[in-house]
């Protein structure tokens, strides 16, 4: 038995009633690095590829090279760093090399200057290169890519590069600052790598963003993770969402009539991974039955494990009380709760998008009530507004757009103070 992942799997409700046709039921299944790995920390190999086009002058700048200087500090002799700079020409600031001497490091990073236009893919390619020289399995290899601005007709470039950062197996956190960028391109950045995409609306956070992504990558313990969720006969998938690290519906290719499979990529100490999958199961007999048997499989590169596996039976009962088919589990509720209102906003931008007003506007405010019983005060006012702009004959604004798409994402990473939700 492998002690290395812990593996659990809840259901939204425990006892579903019987009945004589197929019934909606949930499952959580949540892989967490056990604490047996909290020794265990992993060198880095990472790049930085930061736009200084002129858009990124003054304060956005300055914001930079601080939370960059801030990520070298963070970094030992063991890791790697290199510091690539693009506008609409790429320049390699800092060469991939160790972190031994931290101010002649930082020193190089001060001399970055503003100026120019903004072409991603040359960027991401010197990223790329430095990168290599420092790759190896046994190191956590990540990019942090930070624009402000839209890119200049090589979005194709950047999304090639991306899939054979994937390959490579770097993820790429690729984050937007500010209004102007496409967010479009960078998720399919971070989707195509395996990594994250995020939003940073004021330069005052680039620092503790760029802390948290650093923090995030010397936190790997377990890398190339997979689920397999082996289902039984007549039970069948509808849908599957990622809810941690972050909420994002899986590609329905992870779907078949008798199986999930889905790449979970890299699991941190503090935070594993957590998938949320709708099934649809047939009647049954009042009794207790197997319906599904969930197994992740994983590497743990630092102390030398290949290829371990970690198997739970999920088992679910049926049964002819009322009040026992009523009870719910409070946790798996809430993050139903958080992806509904998530799925909400989606569809809402989507109307948006096909100017379908009136639609987009009932979902904006659905998702505004359902936020704020979450106590989500500020994103629930924040769909309000945009509703009311679309009601207006105007167009939802930039940064509530972006506000909405991101931070409805991370909605599960906020799951203290547990609310009842109704079925």
């Amino acid at each position: 038995m492998s002690e290395e992942v812990n593996l659990t799997c809840t259901l939204n409700k425990p006892n579903l009633p019987v009945t004589g046709g197929q019934q909606l039921a949930y499952v959580l299944i949540e892989a967490m690095p056990a604490a047996s790995l909290s020794g265990v920390q992993m060198p880095l190999n990472f790049a930085l590829v930061l736009d200084h086009s002129g858009s990124m002058s003054g304060e956005k700048l300055s914001n930079l090279k601080a939370a960059a200087k801030l990520a070298v500090d963070q970094m030992g002799p063991q890791d790697y760093v290199s510091v690539i700079v693009f506008d609409d020409k790429v320049k390699v600031v800092v060469p991939s090399q160790p972190v031994i001497d931290r101010v002649a490091i930082q020193q190089q990073i001060d001399s970055i200057r503003d100026g120019g236009g903004t072409t991603i893919s040359k960027g991401m390619k010197s990223g790329m290169d430095e990168l290599r020289k420092a790759l190896d399995p046994n190191r956590v290899n990540r990019m942090l890519l930070l624009t402000d601005g839209e890119t200049f007709g090589d979005e194709k470039k950047c999304i090639k590069l991306a899939s054979e950062l994937g390959q490579m197996g770097v993820p790429v956190y690729a984050l937007g600052l500010g209004e102007d960028w496409n967010e479009e391109l960078l998720d399919e950045i971070a989707t195509k790598s395996g990594g994250l995409s995020d939003f940073i609306d004021q330069p005052a956070r680039i620092t503790r963003v760029f802390e948290d992504m650093v923090s995030m990558a010397k936190g790997t313990v377990v890398q190339n993770a997979q689920m397999i969720l082996r289902l039984v006969t007549g039970v069948s998938p509808r849908a599957v969402w990622q809810v941690l690290p972050v909420i994002s519906k899986l590609d329905h290719r992870v779907l078949s009539d008798r199986d999930v499979q889905v790449d979970l990529g890299d699991m941190e100490k503090d935070q594993g991974q957590s998938v949320l999958v709708e099934l649809l199961v047939p009647p049954r007999q009042e009794g207790r039955y197997r319906i599904a048997q969930a197994e992740v499989g994983y590497d743990v590169p630092a102390l030398g494990l290949v290829g371990e596996k970690v198997k739970v039976d999920i088992l679910m009962n049926f049964t002819s009380d009322p009040q026992l088919a009523q009870q719910t589990d409070p946790q798996v509720m809430n993050i139903i709760e958080k992806v509904t209102a998530h799925k909400l906003q989606t569809r809402a931008l989507d109307e948006a998008a096909m100017g379908n007003i009136v639609a987009a506007t009932q979902k904006l405010r659905a998702a505004a009530t359902r936020l704020l019983d979450m106590g989500e005060t500020e994103l629930a006012q924040t769909a309000l507004q945009e509703a009311e702009r679309l009601e207006q004959g105007g167009q939802m604004s930039a940064a509530g757009t972006k506000k909405l798409r991101y931070e409805t994402r991370k909605l599960t990473q906020k799951l203290d103070g547990v609310p009842e939700v109704n079925d």
